[in-house]
């Protein structure tokens, strides 16, 4: 994996570690580390020696505190199109990563660092973290997803609400309103109940965790038939290697043995 200057990345028993590490700046993503997290999920599904993704950030303060506000400042209508846009992509191959990605989120997750979080598969979260779409005290609004997927995952009602007035949530609000998986006491918490995880995702046919990240992602979008995509994607399951290894595992009253073929 190439060398990154804002991101940190180990891989340690099939598990790639991102650590976002601009902690004067709590981690806000500037256009640059938006191209290191592109490049970067560019290279994962490909990669058979990663099996699952952790994305945090450096320091307690926080995951990510909003976008660089020095860019964001620079901007006109035309190149704040091509920037929305660009944001998207990168956590678009987030969300469909075919890996399981879990953000542990420390601190502040904020405007871009909480559509991050957002995209991510799951969430851990510390039980100092905090959670907000602030964009509307900058007059402007979240470009990176969010206005689609905090509603895809809290509702219309309260996601109205929480972009509107740019109020942030705690973990218990985040926990009550489906925002997160699980709260952890501290950062090693929860970074060791995300490798609980991952380890337990690990251990189950790469193919079909693959289709799952599909199927799921496919009742979200408009312009796809879900159950298709679900039938289509049982099919090419049972086409697999690990289709064969795991029915006759299980027959065999062992544990599979699969491959990711």
């Amino acid at each position: 994996m190439a060398e990154q200057k804002n991101i940190l990345s180990e891989t340690k028993d099939g598990i790639l570690y991102l650590t976002i590490s601009r902690e004067s700046k709590l981690n806000a993503l500037n256009f640059s580390t938006l191209e290191e997290l592109k490049n970067i999920f560019n290279e994962v599904n490909d990669n058979k020696s990663i099996r699952g993704v952790i994305i945090t950030g450096a320091g307690e303060k926080a995951f990510v505190a909003g976008a660089d506000i020095n860019e964001i400042s620079e901007l006109n209508e035309l190149n704040a199109r091509k920037f929305a846009e660009f944001g998207q992509e990168v956590f678009d191959n987030i969300e469909s990563c075919h890996k399981p990605v879990i953000a542990v989120v420390n601190g502040y997750a904020l405007g871009g660092g909480c559509e991050l979080a957002i995209a991510c598969h799951m969430r851990i979260a510390t039980s100092n973290a905090k959670f907000g779409q602030p964009e509307v005290n900058l007059g402007i609004i979240p470009g990176y997803g969010g206005t689609q997927r905090l509603t895809n995952l809290i509702g219309r009602t309260k996601a109205t609400e929480i972009l509107m007035t740019g109020d942030m949530l705690d973990v218990n609000d985040a926990k009550s309103l489906g925002l997160l998986n699980h709260v952890e006491a501290s950062k090693e918490d929860a970074m060791a109940k995300a490798e609980e995880i991952l380890r337990k995702i690990m251990s189950k046919a790469p193919l079909s965790i693959g289709m799952i990240v599909d199927c799921v992602n496919a009742v979200f979008a408009s312009d796809e038939n879900g159950y298709q995509i679900e039938a289509n994607s049982f099919a090419r399951c049972v086409k697999s290697e690990d289709y064969r290894e795991g029915t006759k595992a299980f027959l065999e009253k062992r544990k599979p043995n699969f491959k990711g073929e």
